[in-house]
């Protein structure tokens, strides 16, 4: 079992920049693939951005490419999000996901393991 518990999010203004972390427990997340994903109040759940357990590969949804970086620190069991340039559209409840396997996965169905989630709020 791995346990997920994700930081960092808050309230900010837009153009502003947070930086969220997924922080593991129970297992080292070195064998896992990450995923970001968010949802926002009365919309289905969306993917964000996922990287593979060595970092070699990442993609990211279009709405954040160029703006969201994802990274991860296996030393410290923890996987990052950084968020510049943000907008309203962003607000949401962002949660970091956890899967076995080589290659990055897309879908919420395809992760084994979730956190509980941390709010993002952009004003304008």
């Amino acid at each position: 079992q791995v346990q997920l518990v994700e930081s960092g999010g808050g309230a900010v203004q837009a153009g502003g920049s947070l930086r969220l972390s997924c922080a593991a427990a129970g297992r080292s997340l070195s064998s896992y693939v990450m995923g970001w994903f968010r949802q926002a109040p009365g919309k289905e759940r969306e993917f964000v951005a996922t990287i593979t357990w060595s970092g070699g590969s990442i993609y990211y949804a279009d709405s954040v490419k160029g703006r969201f970086t994802i990274s991860r620190d296996n030393a410290k069991n923890t996987v990052y999000l950084q968020m510049n340039s943000l907008t309203p559209e962003d607000t949401a409840v962002y949660s970091c996901a956890a899967a076995p396997g080589g290659r990055y996965y897309l879908e919420p169905y395809e992760y084994d393991f979730w956190g509980q989630g941390t709010r993002v709020t952009v004003s304008s």
